[in-house]
């Protein structure tokens, strides 16, 4: 895992002297109930980039596919930084948060038939492709206490292909953003104005251009996401 890490740092020095801006971070293989099925028993993490962040207008996006190896659909929690954490308490947690969204990353593996070994997926800046980050409220004490019973549908044209629940990803959002403050080392911290998305709340699907996908929550005020894949 610390050579993929290692190899991922490069990969970032790279990017940064071409030009790349690194927007926020992603935490994968959150959702336990995955990980017999990868089998990648920890989460990880990557960077999240000016040219992989789309923010959606209305609530919906069309998403370009190009350039991805076996992308795959996954319904998420973020928020957005407005300091660094002083630690992984709930209470230092929420402080750090100017806002919650709920987003949609397509996760990307160039090994065949998405057969991983936790080294690859490091080395591989977490599997990230694309981030689509919906409509941003504030975090109350109410919404915060609401995430991990969350549940959420996730659709294809209409028809329902997956549901989930907040408290797949390590208990909960917030604990996920926690083992993150946890995870990274001193140089790596995150950074005021950064999003942070926390795992995908159901299992991953493959998608396609063409496709048209889209989410729905239930017991949380957040609005659904509409993608249209090209």
């Amino acid at each position: 895992m610390e050579d993929g890490y290692a190899a991922a740092r490069a990969l970032h020095a790279e990017r940064l002297a071409r030009g790349w801006r690194p927007l926020g971070r992603k935490i994968g293989f959150t959702n336990r109930t995955l990980w017999p099925r990868y089998g990648v028993y920890e989460p990880i993490w990557g960077r999240v980039y000016d040219r992989t962040l789309q923010l959606a207008e209305n609530n919906a996006a069309v998403v370009p596919l190009e350039g991805l190896a076996q992308p795959r659909i996954e319904p998420e929690i973020c928020f957005k930084l407005k300091a660094t954490p002083r630690g992984a308490e709930p209470s230092a947690l929420a402080d750090a948060i100017e806002w919650i969204a709920h987003s949609v990353e397509i996760v990307q593996c160039r090994r065949p038939a998405w057969k991983v070994q936790l080294a690859d997926c490091t080395a591989d800046n977490g599997l990230h492709g694309r981030l689509v980050v919906g409509e941003a409220f504030p975090l109350t004490a109410a919404l915060a206490a609401a995430l991990p019973a969350a549940r959420i549908a996730l659709m294809k044209d209409g028809q329902v292909i997956d549901r989930g629940i907040g408290a797949n990803v390590l208990d909960g959002p917030l604990q996920a953003f926690g083992h993150l403050v946890q995870l990274l080392r001193e140089d790596e911290k995150l950074q005021p104005g950064e999003i942070v998305t926390t795992g995908t709340l159901t299992d991953a699907h493959p998608v396609a251009p063409g496709e048209s996908w889209s989410t729905e929550f239930t017991g949380l005020p957040l609005p659904g996401l509409g993608i249209r894949f090209a």
